[in-house]
């Protein structure tokens, strides 16, 4: 992960430059999910869940994601995992914008349009996820999540990652949230595209510093 000027020292090294990224980082991922539910070709696994969890609630799917996300962390209690700032704004901000996104962003039903949407969703969410992490404030939940189980059984991240996903995925699925094509170009891009993000941040700033 590059350093950058906003990194945290700690996960409550809260200052105003700091909190402007993060905060930024959270809404743009939110606005990048709802591009990708929008563009009607699928959604990301834990967005499916969302969708499948408003289908059978009175929650939209801005308030399905923040349950969902509540709930996870809930989880990191028996887990022995703390929170930092950009946890618990991870939950409200990330929710928050995703509705914002799905009530304002129009839905498209023509494939090629909703693919533009979709990959331009992963991209924003790829970069959206840098400028969160790289703040250093804390990790989302269901990234705590993953890391606690990777903690206490030893099983890689990567393989954690995927079987926790995999039955976010079915549940939604089985609820009724929408799996298409855009559901797997999230699962194989989204990590390119952080990836990618990292590497923009990692040459523009060690640039700067020559």
């Amino acid at each position: 992960m590059p350093h950058v000027p906003w990194t945290a020292s700690h996960h409550w090294d809260l200052g105003v430059k700091r909190l402007f990224t993060l905060i930024f980082g959270l809404s743009i991922f939110g606005i990048g999910e709802a591009l990708i539910v929008q563009g009607n070709l699928g959604n990301s696994p834990w967005v499916v869940f969302a969708d499948g969890l408003s289908r059978h609630t009175p929650l939209n799917i801005g308030w399905s994601t923040f349950v969902t996300s509540a709930v996870v962390l809930a989880l990191w209690i028996p887990l022995k995992e703390k929170p930092g700032f950009g946890t618990l704004a991870n939950i409200a901000v990330i929710a928050y914008f995703l509705q914002v996104g799905v009530d304002f962003i129009p839905k498209t039903h023509n494939i090629y349009i909703g693919l533009v949407m979709t990959f331009g969703g992963i991209a924003i969410v790829g970069l959206g996820s840098a400028f969160y992490i790289t703040s250093g404030l804390g990790r989302g939940p269901r990234d705590g999540l993953m890391t606690s189980i990777h903690r206490l059984t030893g099983v890689r991240v990567g393989r954690v990652r995927m079987m926790v996903e995999v039955a976010a995925l079915t549940v939604g699925f089985l609820l009724g949230g929408h799996v298409g094509i855009g559901t797997a170009l999230f699962a194989l891009l989204i990590g390119n595209s952080l990836a990618l993000w990292f590497a923009v941040f990692h040459h523009f700033f060690n640039s700067s510093k020559q």
